[in-house]
């Protein structure tokens, strides 16, 4: 089992995503008014150790900050930037997603991670109109391309990781469309 101290904080499970993770077969499949849009992509998603946080002077947070910038393969463009932060409360074990993407949605997904060995998998869930894990989104998305479920799945064995990545949307009409992202990174 690897070391999950990092400059004297325990990040716990979440020792295993600091660094910087590169990959180049992921695949994302999105909604298009008359079908599927499936590009395949390319990206950096870079981890840091961030400190620790304590709220209510109870809680204990230990804290990630990430940034994942994905390009298309077709042209090179960026076209998904997403920012926020991955945080552990050792007390009861629960994980936390704070993301941000620049398109007026933000949202905080919980659940857990279990480790064995070198292995970790970390999940967690977000649902639009939680009391607990829930979804933002601005009037013109919740009308036109509302977010009503999120969920993320990342294994890290080693210097390697995957992810699958399921936005349940309404739009142009689907009531329930899983836009999907996966792809699997090495540590560099």
């Amino acid at each position: 089992m690897q070391d999950t101290v990092i400059e004297g904080i325990d990040y716990g499970p979440l020792s295993s995503l600091v660094g910087v993770w590169q990959g180049n077969q992921g695949v994302d499949v999105a909604p298009e008014p008359d079908s599927d849009e499936v590009s395949p992509y390319y990206e950096v998603l870079t981890f840091e150790a961030a400190g620790d946080v304590t709220n209510a002077e109870e809680q204990t947070l230990s804290v990630v900050r990430y940034h994942q910038v994905v390009h298309r393969k077709s042209n090179d463009e960026v076209f998904h930037d997403q920012v926020g932060y991955w945080l552990w409360d050792s007390a009861t074990g629960v994980i936390c997603q704070t993301l941000t993407i620049p398109r007026a949605v933000t949202l905080l997904a919980g659940g857990t991670a279990q480790s064995s060995g070198e292995t970790t998998v970390i999940e967690v869930k977000a649902v639009d109109g939680s009391d607990t894990w829930g979804i933002v989104q601005s009037p013109f998305m919740r009308e036109k391309a509302r977010t009503t479920e999120f969920q993320h799945k990342i294994t890290v064995t080693g210097d390697t990781l995957v992810y699958s990545e399921t936005t349940v949307l309404e739009i142009y009409g689907k009531a329930a469309y899983p836009h999907t992202d996966g792809n699997t990174l090495t540590r560099s």
